[in-house]
């Protein structure tokens, strides 16, 4: 696993601990998700099909704890496809995500 992967890792890890902390959310299956395929696989395995968990973060107001927007941050471009990262950016256009 690279630096950048690690980072990316660490940061989907944080997005499950903010997530409880923070909105109630307990989103165990993400943190097994993460725990068994790496933060970039598990963003990758997400990224194909929506989860509960992005309508669930929507719902709080917390879109900025999505995987799809970590996987749109600049400093992980190249870990993830133009493909892959225009599925999040449409997936969060659609909800009114405002970029930063």
């Amino acid at each position: 696993m690279t630096q950048l992967e690690m980072q990316f890792h660490a940061d989907m890890v944080n997005i499950y601990k903010t997530a409880k902390k923070e909105c109630g959310y307990n989103a165990v299956r993400f943190l097994q998700i993460i725990s068994n395929k790496g933060g970039v696989e598990a963003a990758r395995q997400l990224i194909i099909k929506q989860t509960d968990g992005f309508s669930a973060l929507a719902e709080f107001g917390r879109l900025d704890l999505s995987v799809e927007a970590y996987v749109l941050k600049p400093e992980y471009v190249s870990l993830f496809t133009e493909a892959e990262r225009e599925v999040c950016r449409e997936r969060l256009k659609k909800l009114g995500y405002k970029f930063v």
